[in-house]
């Protein structure tokens, strides 16, 4: 039998686990987050400038900021060179590699789902 405790503890893990989530989606769902994720997946490490080469229309600060919220989150790994002129490049750490997979289901997931629902648009 079922208490009403009990109820309310599955019912704040499940909530706990929505805001893990929504937290995460937050910083992804920022705008370019997803580009520099993918694009970082494609090599080892890469510069700030050739980053910002590989993406079009983004300015210097945002691709700033979008990367400090990858690093704050532990996504990305920021290595500086102590040399003159200064040295800076980026790599996906660990979780990210990790969150990779599950962003390719989704992507999947996304791109089968938005062409039935072009099919059945067209009908």
């Amino acid at each position: 039998m079922k208490t009403k405790l009990h109820e309310e503890r599955v019912k704040a893990q499940n909530l706990d686990a929505s805001c893990r989530v929504l937290n995460i989606w937050q910083v992804l769902g920022k705008r370019w987050a997803l580009p520099i994720l993918k694009n970082l997946s494609t090599k080892d490490v890469i510069r700030f400038n050739e980053l910002k080469r590989i993406l079009p229309g983004i300015s210097s600060t945002a691709l700033s900021e979008r990367l400090a919220d990858l690093e704050r989150e532990g996504l990305v790994y920021k290595k500086i060179y102590p040399e003159v002129p200064s040295r800076v490049e980026y790599s996906l750490t660990r979780r990210a590699r990790e969150l990779e997979a599950i962003l390719d289901d989704l992507g999947r997931w996304a791109d089968r789902w938005q062409s039935q629902t072009a099919d059945a648009k067209s009908i």
